[in-house]
């Protein structure tokens, strides 16, 4: 649906940082850097990026769901997440209220937004 997101965020060197490496189990790497501070962020080949760059304004809080191609690659990011220094706001797990094979985890990133990684496949 999206060809890319961008995004504001108030410390550059943090959020690349993070994003980097809480997605990295996704696949997700930086594709390309615009100097002085701005980044994009996407899977090898992949259609649709995610770019970041410096920005005085105070963004809106987001929330950006990643697709998860296995309830691993959730469990994943979200320990990498967290290692990263987001902060927990949904363990990994099953959130049947959205649908049977919902299995999402969430973190709060350096600038308050909501990053989710979504697995929507069943239990193999």
């Amino acid at each position: 649906m999206f060809d890319h997101v961008k995004f504001g965020v108030s410390d550059y060197a943090a959020s690349r940082s993070f994003f980097v490496q809480a997605l990295a189990p996704l696949g997700v790497t930086d594709v390309r850097e615009w100097p002085p501070d701005g980044v994009e962020l996407s899977q090898p080949g992949g259609a649709a990026s995610l770019c970041l760059y410096q920005t005085r304004e105070t963004p809106a809080h987001l929330h950006l769901a990643f697709t998860a191609e296995s309830r691993e690659q959730v469990r994943a990011f979200h320990r990498a997440a967290m290692q990263a220094g987001g902060k927990d706001n949904g363990p990994p797990g099953l959130r049947t209220h959205y649908h049977a094979n919902y299995y999402a985890a969430f973190v709060i990133g350096p600038d308050g937004h909501n990053i989710e990684a979504v697995c929507h496949a069943p239990e193999p």
